[in-house]
């Protein structure tokens, strides 16, 4: 059948799918039919045009991961608007590619990290087996899945060509810059108050702890466009970028982006001086042995905090303080949750609650010892630690997958600084090192790894860094050669 037949059966279609819906509508009394015919004939041109323009997609979508805003559909059912139904089209893309010319993909199937999100994904699919609530279970799956496809594999894909590092940089910076210039203009207006900050950042982030988060975790890759810069105004267009994302992370007030910021410089030393393996180390034993004197003989019992002084303030000054002195609310609900959720994992260690759980299950084993003023959760928030959160959720196979997951992207990033030649992706490779600890510091005290902001960047990280495996691959067979 040739182009001119398809069109002329396409167009007869088109009319007699009009006519029919229009009769239809008009029996039914529901107009809403009509627009049926009109999706019909958009269809076509929709398809071919994410089919041939994927790339064009991709790159909208990393402009929209700091611009997007929650949608409740339901009250069970939300969306990130607009990226999540991009994120949901590109994975559709990408299954379609990926059964179509497979040969395209292999260099990201053979790659160790691809091997290592399969072992996530095969566990996650046992641990739904034994989940109470299997639908809950089942939409955390579905959602990691469309989250994983085009952050990491069609990362992994685009990023073949050096020059689309830059692109990416500044298709998720300059959106994020917008965010920050706007919410300082709305704060000044009430004086930079410390209770003000949650006014200032809708529709954009829902709270200080998130616009904070993922500000601090874009701070290196502005530092890595300054690196790679070599005209002087834009340099200096640059320097005023990074001056203002560091006074929106002041006026932030937020204790988690400020200590993920200077773990991020210990990183960078660390891994510049290649010790970083060393330090992850001592990190774990330190953490190990911590947790076995707190357990035993139930010596956490000793930080369980006063109920009435346990308060929200108001002023950051006395926030700083409650903080040093182990009173302030936030603080406080995170040990009364972290408590629940370790008795949680002595319950079920080994498949855990099932994901998405946490809420409708963690009540039975709190401690009334550090119950607080918030310890109803109006706002059905998790335990606020992302490795504990996999664990009760899915079980120690679980943390154990996903915490060997991340070691082998951190030590991968000092592996690939320490043996390119290239400049160019040495420092990408140290920037993605950072970004990648001041991660893995922000989710020791929230689980940020489950939204569309820190989430996208942790994957997007990851296809990146398959990309630079490849590139190391072809520096080495170029020297050889």
């Amino acid at each position: 059948m040739n182009q001119l037949t398809q069109s002329k059966w396409f167009t007869s279609l088109a009319i007699g799918c009009f006519f029919v819906c229009g009769l239809w509508s008009l029996w039914m009394q529901a107009p809403y039919w009509m627009a049926l015919p009109f999706f019909f004939v958009a269809i076509i041109p929709m398809v071919q045009f994410i089919v041939t323009k994927t790339d064009y997609l991709y790159w909208l979508l990393l402009i929209t991961l700091p611009l997007s805003t929650e949608f409740n559909v339901t009250p069970s059912l939300g969306l990130d608007l607009p990226d999540e139904p991009l994120l949901i089209l590109l994975s559709a893309t990408v299954l379609a590619s990926l059964l179509y010319q497979p040969s395209t993909f292999r260099f990201i199937l053979a790659s160790p990290i691809f091997k290592w999100i399969m072992a996530l994904m095969i566990w996650m699919c046992i641990s739904l087996m034994y989940a109470p609530n299997q639908w809950l279970a089942f939409k955390f799956i579905l959602a990691k899945t469309w989250y994983i496809l085009p952050l990491v594999i069609l990362t992994a894909l685009i990023h073949q060509r050096s020059s689309n590092f830059k692109k990416t940089a500044l298709f998720v910076c300059i959106p994020m810059l917008f965010v920050v210039i706007q919410t300082l203009i709305r704060h000044a207006w009430y004086g930079f108050d410390f209770v003000a900050i949650k006014k200032t950042m809708g529709p954009f982030f829902r709270n200080h702890v998130n616009y904070s988060a993922m500000l601090v975790c874009l701070i290196p890759i502005g530092w890595l466009m300054y690196q790679f810069t070599k005209d002087t105004t834009k340099q200096r267009l640059i320097k005023a970028g990074i001056g203002i994302a560091c006074l929106g992370l002041f006026f932030a007030y937020s204790r988690g982006a400020w200590l993920a910021l200077i773990m991020g410089i210990i990183g960078y030393w660390l891994i510049k001086k290649n010790q970083l393996g060393k330090a992850i180390i001592v990190a774990i034993v330190t953490l190990l042995v911590g947790l076995m004197v707190l357990i035993n003989q139930n010596r956490f019992m000793d930080f369980a905090p006063e109920h009435d002084q346990t308060i929200f303030h108001e002023n950051f000054s006395a926030h700083l303080n409650a903080t040093i002195g182990l009173k302030d609310i936030s603080n406080a609900e995170r040990f009364h949750r972290w408590v629940a959720g370790i008795r949680m994992v002595a319950e079920k260690p080994w498949t855990g609650f099932g994901a998405n759980s946490f809420y409708n299950q963690y009540q039975p084993y709190t401690a009334s010892a550090f119950k607080t003023w918030v310890s109803h959760n109006p706002e059905h928030s998790t335990v606020h630690n992302y490795f504990l959160l996999i664990t009760l959720e899915q079980g120690i196979p679980a943390l154990l997958l996903f915490a060997g997951f991340y070691l082998y992207l951190l030590l991968q990033t000092q592996q690939l600084y320490h043996q390119f030649q290239n400049h160019y992706y040495r420092h990408i490779a140290l920037g993605l090192g950072v970004v990648l600890i001041m991660i893995a510091s922000l989710n020791f005290t929230s689980d940020l790894i489950e939204t569309d902001k820190i989430g996208g960047l942790f994957w997007l990280s990851a296809g990146l860094i398959i990309s630079l495996q490849l590139f190391l691959q072809q520096e080495r067979n170029s020297i050889a050669g």
